[in-house]
């Protein structure tokens, strides 16, 4: 089928305006130029100050309304377009990636957080050339970094109820708990080449149109966490590869906001790890058996 656009580059973000302004300044600096590229950003639950922060960026903002839920297309002939979707309210991880998704026109779908910086300007073309040249992999995945540059774990193998249980409790303190927990961070496997995983943190991957026309949109039953891990089950289960690629790297930003260090009372005291444990009973149940 035609694309009209080679690449689109979907950003899904929440009230984190500094992040989204230095994502926006480093992608648009770093992308191929060669590439005919679209721009999307998806803003959950949008504030005053990203909306004057993307008129800065961007001048055809001048006159942004301040209803939301609604488009604004910028285009110009040396930089590539912009599409700017302002929700009302915070709608979730996977429906924003699928607000952008449907509204997407690229072959190739560059999903990203935005607390990604791109910081070279071969990444993008590195995992396109990648994806193009293997097509029984279904998602792409860089190499996250830290901004000291080291590496952030990124690639696992599935989660079951032990590993869940480890990570939240003390037990992870445990020899057995440590192993459960290296198994399923990958520490047995070689990460200086690209490797075929499970899953991928949802954090930023590379995709094509016709294998999400295949697969699917994300399960907007998971409103936070494990939406990643869903998709790339059925990215398996219709038979394609997800793959780690660590010569293209990113930086990340990684709050890791469900994990406060309270130990077993992370459930009562952190709103994020009560999303995180939901999300893995609905995910757990989903696909119970399987």
């Amino acid at each position: 089928m035609p694309y009209n656009m080679y690449l689109s580059i979907i950003i899904s973000h929440y009230q984190t305006p500094h992040l989204l302004k230095l994502c926006l300044k480093y992608l648009q600096k770093n992308l191929p130029k060669s590439l005919q590229t679209e721009i999307i950003v998806v803003d959950g639950q949008t504030q005053k100050e990203t909306q004057e922060m993307m008129t800065e960026l961007f001048s055809s903002f001048a006159n942004l309304s301040s209803n939301t839920n609604k488009c604004h297309d910028i285009a110009s002939e040396d930089k590539p377009s912009v599409v700017f979707i302002p929700l009302k309210e915070n709608v979730g991880f996977g429906k924003m990636v699928n607000i952008g998704l449907k509204k997407a026109q690229g072959q190739y779908l560059l999903i990203l957080n935005a607390d990604i910086i791109i910081h070279k300007p071969e990444t993008i073309s590195l995992m396109i050339e990648h994806l193009k040249t293997h097509p029984e992999v279904g998602l792409l995945g860089p190499q996250l970094l830290n901004f000291n540059g080291s590496p952030q774990d990124s690639c696992f193998r599935f989660y079951t109820p032990a590993i869940v249980l480890c990570r939240r409790s003390i037990l992870g303190k445990t020899n057995w708990g440590k192993k459960i927990i290296d198994r399923f961070l990958m520490k047995d496997i070689d990460k200086t080449k690209p490797i075929t995983v499970d899953w991928l943190m949802g954090s930023i991957f590379l995709t094509t149109a016709e294998a999400v026309k295949k697969i699917g949109l994300m399960d907007e039953s998971f409103f936070m966490y494990f939406e990643d891990v869903d998709w790339c089950r059925r990215f398996h289960q219709a038979g394609y590869q997800i793959v780690y690629f660590p010569e293209a790297q990113v930086y990340h930003y990684h709050g890791q906001a469900s994990k406060k260090g309270w130990g077993i009372f992370d459930f009562l005291l952190s709103r994020y790890a009560r999303i995180h444990l939901i999300s893995a009973i609905k995910y757990f149940w989903k696909w119970r058996g399987k």
